[in-house]
This record gives structure tokens, sequence and C-alpha cells, in this order.
């Protein structure tokens, strides 16, 4: 895995790469610098941050045949998310850019007999166009929610465009708006959005009309796209998929199209008896499960700020604070900060939701929820916990949230080539029944088949994966704890709040994969990371190690804001893979090594 060049995707050779190579200290500055000699070399990068390949042929083509010269398109999967980026657009792009702002809807051509086989997927396409100075308003739509399309739905639906097969929908037709669609209505389960709706038994698998639908939609796909993808299994992947996100799917068994015995979800580890399959949704990206969990909250309980608590990652901030009325921030999620909170709710304030991660990132602080909750209770407020570091494997934060999120991308899949995101409505909540009325009406199925094939194969061995990243990420850290170039390690095992952690720690748990180390000195930090023989680019949580100086990728616009919470603009981030765990071990002793001379050559 190590030893990649400047901008190859990781992993190498993966069309669908979530992350790209940036191997050293000055290829991560010439990338934020936008240097052309690192953004011409990059084959791919974090897909919210750097618009695939796959997506801007697609936006090209659709701007040739429908949009003016020197425009361009941002491409969303629904009319409805598209609506939601140009509502985002128009009180912030200037009157220039507004008036050549349109948006195109690309559906199939249901006059032609091939689409036939097409419909159980719902290919679709929306583009959002503008002249080119429009681009930075509509790319931080696109960054901050998630919701643009993946660039396995641009590069199926690209083929579909080039053979005639999506059009742009007549005008007619865009006066009103489309029933959501769900797949074949044959893995049609009682989904979220109907949860309170009286449940019609799907047809038998005997049915001839399905089974030839299915069929025939199967065949056409690999006859004429070469996908190998059997939509039979999308709803079984699905349902596989949110079982196992609520710690009640126990086997790694190969999918099946028959139905799934309903009383696996009695017993899960999350420790909720009545939580159900149809709590989790699913959605195309971890961000955007935090942005539609915002939404949600919104929708149920009308327009307030809301807190951020702890020093977050960098988009869901952004969310809170641009979409909504606001957001009351506390960078350092210290008992002191809850004490500021409370003062405040004492004398009447009142919010909205309190948003945390479970650790945070990257220092992995860890928030006292048992205050969290207690002051929610008291002061009416939801709470929202983003467990993607932590992950359910080792930690169990439901019993203390109203909803948790988390980031598929990362863990839980860990082949770091498909994107996903999963939002846990607590069935115990003050707010649930609130929160499910707004889904039914609120939220769009919009995870792309295809990505969800990949999240389902990836993550059937997430319990195990778990196990064996834990006890590397401890060794790893042992070492790098035990060295005197190093300033400071953080890890949730023994900082300062790790007996925040150990309230939420499962029995078998362990500490998560990710610690961030400072050194010393910043030359010590450049030799570190140049010498260090892992994979060097952004993203966490693959499967095999990844390191990367975060801060000046998530934060080199703002390295003194940041500073201000305890970030050093030099810390590296470390998140820890699979490997045989001596091997790693002499790995960052290696470079430990290179960092030590580094110093010695400059006294």
């Amino acid at each position: 895995m190590p030893g990649f060049n400047l901008g190859e995707s990781i992993p190498p050779h993966t069309e669908h790469a979530v992350s790209v190579s940036l191997p050293t200290w000055r290829a991560n500055i010439g990338y934020e610098e936008g240097e052309d000699w690192v953004i011409g070399s990059m084959a791919t990068g974090y897909p919210r941050f750097f618009i695939h390949r796959s997506i801007q042929a697609l936006a090209k083509d659709i701007i040739a045949k429908y949009g003016k010269e020197d425009s361009v398109a941002f491409l969303f999967p629904t009319r409805k998310v598209a609506a939601r980026c140009v509502s985002f657009v128009k009180p912030r792009a200037p009157s220039a850019v507004l008036a050549t702002l349109e948006v195109v809807h690309l559906v199939l051509d249901t006059a032609n007999p091939q689409s036939k086989a097409l419909r159980s997927l719902c290919p679709s396409i929306s583009a959002v166009i503008c002249c080119k100075e429009g681009f930075s308003c509509l790319k931080q739509y696109w960054q901050h929610t998630g919701d643009g399309v993946s660039s396995r739905r641009a590069e199926f639906c690209h083929s579909l465009f080039k053979n005639g097969l999506l059009l742009r929908e007549v005008e007619s037709e865009t006066l009103t708006s489309p029933k959501p669609c769900r797949g074949p209505r044959r893995y049609q389960r009682p989904a979220s959005l109907d949860a309170s709706k009286p449940t019609t038994p799907s047809p038998t698998a005997s049915s001839p009309e399905r089974e030839v639908g299915l069929e025939e939609t199967s065949r056409f796909l690999e006859e004429r796209f070469g996908r190998n993808l059997d939509v039979s299994f999308v709803g079984p992947a699905k349902s596989a998929i949110k079982r196992r996100i609520a710690g009640a799917l126990t086997s790694d068994r190969e999918l099946s199209v028959s139905p799934v015995p309903e009383n696996e979800m009695e017993s899960n580890t999350r420790g909720v008896v009545n939580l159900r399959e149809e709590d989790v949704y699913l959605f195309p990206a971890g961000m955007n499960a935090i942005f539609n969990a915002h939404r949600a909250l919104l929708g149920a309980r009308g327009s307030l700020k809301s807190v951020n608590f702890g020093f977050p990652y960098v988009d869901t901030l952004k969310i809170l604070e641009k979409f909504g009325p606001g957001a009351v921030f506390y960078g350092h999620a210290s008992e002191s900060d809850l004490d500021d909170l409370e003062r405040r709710l004492q004398g009447g304030e009142r919010f909205l939701a309190l948003f945390c991660e479970f650790p945070g990132n990257p220092l992995l602080t860890c928030p006292n929820l048992v205050r969290i909750r207690q002051l929610a209770d008291r002061y009416d407020f939801a709470v929202v916990v983003d467990e993607t570091i932590g992950t359910f494997a080792n930690i169990n934060v439901l019993q203390f949230s109203d909803i948790v999120v988390s980031s598929l991308t990362k863990i839980f899949s860990g082949d770091c080539n498909v994107m996903g995101g999963s939002a846990i409505f607590n069935p115990n909540g003050r707010y649930y029944s609130a929160l499910k009325e707004f889904a039914r009406a609120g939220f769009e199925d919009t995870y792309w088949p295809e990505d969800v094939m990949f999240m389902e194969r990836n993550s059937r061995d997430f319990a195990s994966r778990v196990d064996r990243i834990n006890a590397n990420a401890e060794a790893i850290c042992d070492v790098l704890r035990g060295n005197d170039m190093i300033k400071k390690v953080y890890y949730p095992r023994d900082n300062e709040s790790s007996a925040n952690y150990e309230v939420v720690k499962v029995p078998g748990g362990g500490y998560g994969g990710l610690l961030s180390v400072v050194f010393h000195r910043k030359e010590q930090a450049v030799a570190f990371y140049d010498a260090v023989d892992t994979a060097k680019g952004p993203s966490l949580g693959t499967n095999f190690t990844l390191t990367s100086p975060y801060v000046l990728l998530a934060h080199y616009q703002e390295l003194d804001w940041a500073a201000q919470f305890g970030v050093d603009p030099d810390l590296i981030r470390i998140s820890v893979g699979l490997e045989d765990t001596e091997d790693i071990v002499n790995v960052f002793k290696t470079a430990l090594k290179a960092a030590a001379e580094s110093t010695a050559h400059q006294q």
C-alpha cells in the first residue's frame, strides 16, 4: 500500500476511490494553495471536496447540450435536492449570477422501450447550471450538505445520456413532483417513510411479473452497461446495512432475497429493545446524514439555534451556521463549556439541538454525555451524536442521544471505495414522533443502488476489523508516547476526558483506530510525515493505515482560529489499519528515527 505517487488514487487503480495520495508535507500545502503541480496530478480526491472526473464529464456534456458556453453545472440526484441548492444560492450569489441560474432535470425517456428495464433504478439527474462566477457558491452547497450525486450514479447516468435514454424533462411534467422511487416493489419493506401506514404484504417470491422484471433489469444492465449489479439484492442489501448499524445483524451471511426474520431486531448491541430497522436511515454520505438530521430537527421543532459542542469536523459547524438561524460554538467540549451552556439555559435561552462528535476529530476529546443528556431533558433540546470515530463496535451512545449519525465511508466500509452515511432515531426520544413525521415527507432515498451494494459487501466483516484496528492503534500510541520529540499524543484511552469514554464503552470494545500526534518542533513533524511509510491522504477508517497533516487540510484558511481551541497547525492524524502489528509499529519507529535525524542535522 505505501509508496504512492503524488495524486494517485488511494486505494490504487480504484475508479471510485475516496482518498488521494499527498505524500509530502509540501504537497499538502500545494494542494491547499491550488498549485498546478499538485492539482494537475490528482486522479481523484475526497468526493465532497474534489468533483470526481465522472461527474465532471457528465456535467460538461449536459452544459454542451442544454447550457451556455462558460457555464458550470453541479449535479444532484433529484429535483427536490436541486431546489434546496437553488434556495441556498439565491440569497448569497450576486444578481449577475442569479440571472444565469437554471435547473435541468434529466429523466428516463419512457417512450424508449429499453427504458423499461431501468425504471426500478430510478436514474435521474438534476443539474443546477449558472455562469462560472457562481461556482464557489454552488460548491459550498455541494460540500457542506453531501447532497451531490455519487460518482457511480454519474457514470451510470452518463451512459444513459450518451445512449439517448436520459432526456430533459418536458416543461409540463416539471409542474408536479414525482413520487419517491424506492426500487423494485418486491423489496419495499415498510420503509421508515411509511412506518405509520398499514403494511401491505410484498408479492410472493413466485410472482411471475416481479421475477421477470428483476431478471430483465439485471440482464439488461450487464449486457448493455457491463454492470455486475443484481437489482434483486438492492432491497436486502439496504436491510442488511440497517440491521448491521443497529447492532442486530450478528452473521456475515451472503445476501438472500428471502425475507429477513423479524426477530433478528429483538436484541441489539445498542441496548434499545424497541429499536426497529425503520429507525435507521441511509444517506449517500456521512455529512448528508448530519445535514438531514439538522433538517429533520428544524422541521420537527421549529427555527431555533443549535449548539456545536467540541471542536468540529469542518462542515458540521458550517451546516449549523448556514442552514437555519445559526449556532453557538463551544470549541473545547469541556466541563467549563457545559457550565457556560447551563448558565445560558438557566437564563432562558433555548436551543434546537446540541451536536457533538464522540470522540472528536482530531483531538479525540469525549464530551460528558451524561451531563449533556441531563441538561437536554431539563431544558428541552435534542442531542445529536456523531459516532464515526468511536464506532458502535466500541461505544454505545444511542442511550444518550435523540439522533446518532455516522459516516459509513470510514471504518464501516473500510475499503475506501464508496461513500455512505446513516442516522438512527432513538425510539425512546422525546422528539421521535415529530422526527418520524418529518421524515415521511421530508426524506428522499437518494442512495444509489451500486453504492449500496458496495457498502453492504464491504461492511460484512466490520466487527472483526474493528478489533484488529483497536489493537494496532494502542500499540502505535504506546510507541509515540514514549518518544522525547513528541509533545502530545491524542487518544481516547488516556486523555483528560477518558472517563467520559469509559461510560459508553461497550464490553469488549476498544478505543478506536484514530490518534493524533504533535511534535515539539515543526521540522520534526515534517520529517516524520515525509518519512512514514504508509498511505498518506484525506479520510480515515480505512483497512490500511492512512496518515495526514489533518489541520493543514481541514483548516488551512483558519489555522489561527483552530489554534484557539488547542488544535496545533502541525498536528498529524493517524488512522490505523489492519497491518501486522509488529510491522506497522516498525513503520512508525522508522519514521521517528527520520524525525530525530532531521533535528540532529540542524544542531
